[in-house]
This record gives structure tokens, C-alpha cells and sequence, in this order.
């Protein structure tokens, strides 16, 4: 906003002309909403952006989630060693019930979204296995 007002403007513009507003009427508008800087920004992180300014009071309990959803992300591949003797065999139960619980959770995230959920679900678990892959082959390549 302070490098390319007029962009900006245009912008606001725009948001208003697809409510059916004239251009007089955007202009007259953007005018004024840029002589406050502080609700221009809150404007175009609503309108433009999507955004909602962040609730203080839901600080912790977003923490909380964040930190148990980590917690418990970071144990579901630890179970495979809690049960076996050899880390070979903890290994490999370690990734069957990774590649279990990434596919269910790629199943309801979809069902959620609104998408396909056995694409979805495939979706989660390919991106999940890539990542483990290359994380397992960065750590062996280092640990030479």
C-alpha cells in the first residue's frame, strides 16, 4: 500500500465492482478507505486476502491443539519400536502403521474438505511417504 497505492485501489475497486457498485462509487470509496491506513490493511486482509484479524483469547487453545496433534503425530511412529526387539522390525511396523494412519487421515481430511476422499486419502499418504523417504535418505546420507 505505501509502494503501489494505485495497485491497492485498484484493488478495492474491484472487490466492489463485483457487488455491482459504479465506478464513481468505487472510487469515492477506495478514496476514502485509503485516508486510514490501519482499516485499509484490515479491508484488503479481509476482502482481498480472506483473512480474519487473530482472536488473543484463542492463542492457547490453539497451542494446546498444535502441541497434542505434534505429540501424537510424533508417537504413532514410535509404536513399531515399543513393540518389537530389533530396530529392522520396528522399522518396518513403524512404517506399515504410518502409511496406515497417514491413508485415514487423508481419508477424513477429505471428507471434510469436500474432496474425493480415496483420492484425497492416496493423496496424503504418497506426500507422507516421500517426505519419510527423503528425510530416511537425507539421514543415512549425513550419517556417513
Amino acid at each position: 500500500m505505501e509502494k503501489i497505492p494505485e495497485k491497492e485501489m485498484e484493488e478495492v475497486k474491484e472487490i466492489f465492482a463485483d457487488y455491482g457498485l459504479s465506478p464513481a462509487s468505487q472510487d469515492l470509496i477506495a478514496l476514502e478507505l485509503s485516508k486510514d491506513k490501519h482499516k485499509w490493511v484490515d479491508f484488503m486482509m479481509k476482502f482481498e486476502l480472506g483473512l480474519e484479524k487473530p482472536d488473543p483469547r484463542r492463542a492457547r487453545n490453539s497451542a494446546l491443539t498444535i502441541g497434542i496433534s505434534y505429540a501424537v503425530g510424533g508417537l504413532i511412529p514410535l509404536t513399531g519400536y515399543i513393540f518389537t526387539d530389533n530396530p529392522q522390525s520396528g522399522l518396518l511396523i513403524s512404517a506399515i502403521i504410518t502409511v496406515v494412519c497417514l491413508f485415514i487421515f487423508g481419508f477424513f481430511k477429505s471428507k471434510v474438505t469436500g474432496q474425493p476422499m480415496i483420492k484425497g486419502a492416496l493423496k496424503v499418504t504418497f506426500i507422507g511417504i516421500i517426505a519419510a523417504a527423503s528425510a530416511f535418505f537425507i539421514a543415512k546420507l549425513i550419517s556417513k
